[in-house]
């Protein structure tokens, strides 16, 4: 017989933590520099994603004793991690030694083996009916479409089909994040931000790279173009967006110059009627299949402005071959002819279907037009970007549950029925602490995602976006290594699902921002300021 949850214990154990937290951003605000302490800036904001987790997950313990269960579990989990990163390192946090002893009895009872192998499943969403049919919609559509092909494409590198595209469209996939007025099927406010996790949580369960990441892109380019686009900039590209008629790729990244976006080199020089466009984009996934690019270059020659010397473009090509193409410009639409286009395909270990690419431009011509924000927008490229990416960090971590969700219930089925010295390996206490812990965390990250997306609805939720990814794309690679080591040998065999979901997961901390970049660039430094003020 387990403990009851302490769910009261649980909010006091957060509390605690929180304290840690804050105590070691003033210790760096103290100092003056993150860059003097970033091994330690970097614990700290792990540490913060994984409290703000924590607390995120109150309420919905409240809702039952499954719920309740999950909770403690979760926050005895998080707080036994940061005492481990404090013990003997106290004076470095800032903290005395013991500032979490008030926890030792909360982590004893609902950190042991016993609880967490007690805890089978990950519990209930608790979503609105509307959200229960989104789930269901969207799952339906991965069990049928996704599924079948997921495993061929990532054995082949192959291409998503285009029917995949079409269906995804038909069902308004790629208009779930575009408002009503420009064609999509966005309503605002949360029920906006909490479809498309739950959306993005189920086609990234049937495959990352041919499901939940198809709809990434485009949700990109329309955050930008709300952000900063012209009314007419708007009405021509969100219809095409929401139905797929233009599917697009992102080209920030450059070979030098990845998460140091200010300074990207690719240069667009103003030519008659438009903008020429040289210089080189790395890792520009879906970069052959898309229509057009949203691309970030240098307007201002004056490489001293940094970040305020970038503009955003749309940036229209022709439909490439997927293992890589090279493309001439036509003398049509006011373009002068001539420019040229090259894509060279990059290998990936994992997150297949999609291709990455690094593009070589030369005297690539882009209509005026498309300049994004037109005068307006020049010099305010990178906000237009961070306003795309915002957001698609709180999606990439959509994609991490999907994965997550279905690494768990491969372990779990493959437990249930594989037999080791005369009974099923799911009978064994080992076997089911893993498994306890999969569902707990799966549940405190699918969690902490509502909550991030009800403050990002409410015009906030900047730092929460980047902690949820942080937190659960980390916490993705744990899961999947563990549901592939419940498979044993199996588990390193291609002919089960699983090895494709510890490949898959391991781009999820280097996309959509470097977790590095992340936690020193982004959280640590909010979590600093915050302290210093």
């Amino acid at each position: 017989m387990t403990a009851a949850p302490d769910l009261a214990a649980a909010a006091s154990v957060v509390e605690q933590a929180s304290t840690v937290v804050d105590a070691a951003a003033a210790r760096i605000a103290a100092s003056g520099s993150i860059d003097d302490h970033q091994v330690l800036a970097y614990e700290l904001a792990h540490a913060a994603a994984a409290v703000a987790t924590a607390r995120g997950l109150l309420d919905y313990g409240a809702k039952g004793d499954l719920e309740g269960r999950i909770t403690v579990a979760f926050v005895a989990d998080a707080v036994k991690n940061l005492n481990a990163k404090i013990f003997g390192r106290e004076a470095e946090w800032g903290v005395e030694p013991g500032a979490l002893d008030g926890a030792r009895e909360f982590i004893g009872t609902y950190a042991a083996p016993e609880f967490l192998a007690a805890i089978d499943q990950a519990g209930p969403r608790h979503l609105d009916g509307d959200f229960e049919l989104v789930q269901d919609t969207f799952r339906r559509f991965a069990e049928e479409k996704l599924k079948p092909i997921a495993e061929h494409i990532h054995r082949t590198n192959g291409d998503i089909p285009e029917e995949i595209i079409e269906g995804l469209a038909e069902m308004g996939a790629f208009g779930l994040s575009i408002p009503a007025e420009y064609g999509g099927y966005g309503e605002g406010g949360e029920g906006e931000y909490i479809g498309m996790v739950v959306a993005t949580e189920e086609l990234s369960r049937g495959s990352l790279g041919a499901g939940g990441s198809l709809i990434t892109r485009p949700e990109i380019l329309a955050r930008a173009l709300l952000a900063g686009g012209t009314e007419e900039q708007k009405h021509e590209w969100l219809p095409k967006l929401a139905t797929a008629e233009v599917m697009n790729a992102v080209a920030v990244t450059e070979p030098d110059f990845g998460s140091d976006v200010a300074g990207v080199k690719v240069t667009a020089t103003p030519a008659e009627g438009g903008w020429l466009v040289n210089g080189v984009k790395t890792w520009c996934t879906f970069g052959a299949r898309a229509d057009v690019l949203l691309l970030l270059a240098r307007t201002d020659p004056d490489r001293s402005k940094g970040h305020r010397g970038l503009s955003m473009f749309i940036a229209p090509k022709p439909r490439g071959d997927g293992h890589g193409f090279q493309v001439v410009q036509e003398a049509v639409d006011g373009a002068p002819g001539g420019g040229k286009m090259e894509g060279r395909p990059i290998d990936t270990i994992g997150y297949r279907g999609m291709h990455s690419y690094e593009i070589a431009l030369e005297d690539w011509f882009v209509p005026a037009g498309n300049l994004i924000g037109l005068d307006g927008g020049m010099g305010k490229g990178f906000y237009y970007q961070m306003a795309g990416f915002e957001n698609g960090r709180l999606q990439t971590a959509a994609r991490a549950l999907g994965v997550m969700q279905a690494a768990y219930e491969a372990a779990k089925d493959y437990a249930d029925n594989r037999v080791v010295f005369g009974h099923p390996i799911a009978d064994y206490q080992l076997t089911q602490a893993k498994l306890g812990r999969m569902a707990v965390i799966i549940q405190a990250a699918r969690q902490f995602s509502y909550v991030v997306a009800r403050l990002m609805a409410d015009g906030k939720g900047a730092a929460e976006a980047s902690m949820v990814k942080a937190y659960v794309c980390n916490a993705a690679e744990w899961v999947t290594r563990e549901a592939m080591q419940i498979h044993g040998g199996m588990g390193y065999a291609e002919e089960y699902d699983v090895s494709r979901y510890f490949v898959d997961a391991r781009v999820l901390s280097i996309f959509e921002g470097a977790d590095e970049t992340l936690c020193l660039k982004v959280i640590a430094r909010k979590l600093v300021a915050d302290a210093a003020a």
